[in-house]
């Protein structure tokens, strides 16, 4: 079984990895992709950002399908909206074709980090999951880190094409899985009503949080969806308890607290891989050399799964989220000086050590959220939580995009460390109620 969990792990976290790599790989395009199309950078951002809304906005979707039909099906469509987007995008005749197409991939490449821990987590127990979930967070990771460099060489390569086309790749790996994926779910119908309204209200949330970087009306079109859409939500919950949001899962303290504490994680994560190619492209440096500054992450990464699930096991998946977000808030500290000295050797350390985070809180939030809640609603609780873990990057994202522009990315990066410590205040009165194990 340990074989069989190693292989499963790996293959889930290459999926999971070109996943992130339809931002991280795809940033490197923008500029080129801008002169095709003759539009400025800032308008190519949108890429970027119409990627990220869909794969949060879809997680508790897929996630909640899941439980009904089983993991094969909606892993499947999402595979193949993913790589299908992925080949439109690299054909796309105007910017317009290019948006939708992003849009496509993001709600397909949504199916992957929900759908994955899904699998994992109803297919292992104990110490092997625990590996399993770790490896499949190392992998992602380690994957994720090579995003720059590989947009970097196929684009120098094959030009900004063939980056968008770089997802593609995630088709190869669905035969290699196909055997773990069960068929089986509740069998009940779907909740539509409950999941559009989830949909909308989560659209709402990441479009707010996205506005610092993506202006005003994006601001306010978050907060119209936010102010109807969350009282919407509260209604169809009291209408329909079991629906597509079950109220078991809302209520859930450890699954809410898990899920906004390690939200800090992914925040500090995906800052780093904004702003540290910004802070030394603006020093000259090319991008394929920013992406080899981030190889030794990507190699720190595959060790990660050796002690990651061996230390959640030990001190238990909520002590592992609150040293994940003190480690995430110090990191950032180190970040935000590496900045202002323009220090190379220390912002790839930083990036390594919040790849080592991330390694240990992803899973670690899995963990916490699985063993929480019945497996009839384990999808859409993973879903629930992966969707707050995404936009934990968007704030992330969002705080180095534009705040960095107003008092400049080494005080962004500093007040972005604060996030972590409040996750940990949310975190509190689980750690005091959590008995570690052993």
């Amino acid at each position: 079984m340990l074989a069989e969990s190693r292989r499963l792990s790996t293959l889930l976290g290459l999926l999971f990895g070109l996943a992130g790599m339809g931002s991280s790989s795809a940033a490197i395009a923008l500029p080129l992709m801008g002169a095709d199309f003759g539009i400025s950078v800032g308008t190519a951002i949108w890429t970027i950002s119409l990627y990220t809304l869909m794969l949060a906005v879809t997680t508790a979707v897929y996630g909640r399908v899941s439980d009904l039909v089983g993991v094969r099906i909606p892993l499947m469509v999402g595979i193949g909206l993913m790589t299908g987007g992925a080949l439109v995008a690299a054909f796309a005749p105007t910017y317009s074709v290019l948006l939708v197409a992003r849009l496509l991939q993001g709600a397909g490449a949504a199916a992957v980090p929900t759908l994955g821990v899904a699998v994992l987590s109803a297919r292992y127990a104990g110490p092997v999951r625990g590996l399993a979930l770790g490896r499949l967070a190392a992998t992602a990771a380690a994957v994720s880190c090579m995003g720059p460099l590989v947009g970097g060489i196929v684009e120098h390569a094959f030009g900004w094409r063939a980056v968008m086309a770089l997802p593609i790749l995630g088709a190869l790996v669905l035969p290699l899985i196909w055997r773990a994926l069960t068929g089986e779910g509740t069998g009940a119908s779907l909740d539509v009503l409950g999941a559009v309204l989830v949909a909308a209200t989560a659209a709402g949330l990441v479009l707010l949080v996205q506005s610092p970087s993506t202006g005003l009306v994006v601001a306010l079109v978050g907060v119209f969806l936010m102010v109807f859409g969350a009282p919407a939500v509260a209604w169809r919950m009291r209408r329909r308890p079991h629906g597509f949001l079950p109220v078991s899962v809302v209520r859930n303290p450890a699954v809410v607290r898990s899920a906004i504490a390690a939200s800090a994680i992914p925040a500090s994560w995906f800052a780093l891989l904004i702003g540290v190619p910004a802070v030394l492209v603006a020093e000259g440096w090319e991008p394929w050399q920013v992406g080899l500054l981030l190889v030794p992450s990507a190699a720190v990464a595959l060790f990660v799964p050796r002690f990651a699930g061996p230390l959640i096991d030990r001190i238990g998946p909520a002590a592992a989220i609150a040293a994940a977000t003190v480690g995430a808030s110090v990191a950032l500290l180190l970040a935000s000086l590496g900045a202002q000295l323009v220090s190379a050797p220390l912002l790839g350390f930083v990036v390594a050590v919040v790849t080592v985070i991330f390694g240990i809180g992803q899973p670690a939030l899995s963990a916490a959220v699985g063993d929480a809640v019945h497996e009839d609603v384990r999808g859409v609780a993973l879903g629930v939580a992966t969707l707050f873990f995404l936009v934990g990057g968007s704030v992330g994202s969002a705080v180095v995009g534009g705040l960095g522009e107003v008092v400049g990315l080494p005080l962004s990066l500093a007040a972005l460390a604060v996030v972590p410590l409040l996750g940990l205040f949310v975190l509190a009165p689980q750690l005091r109620t959590t008995r570690v194990p052993g």
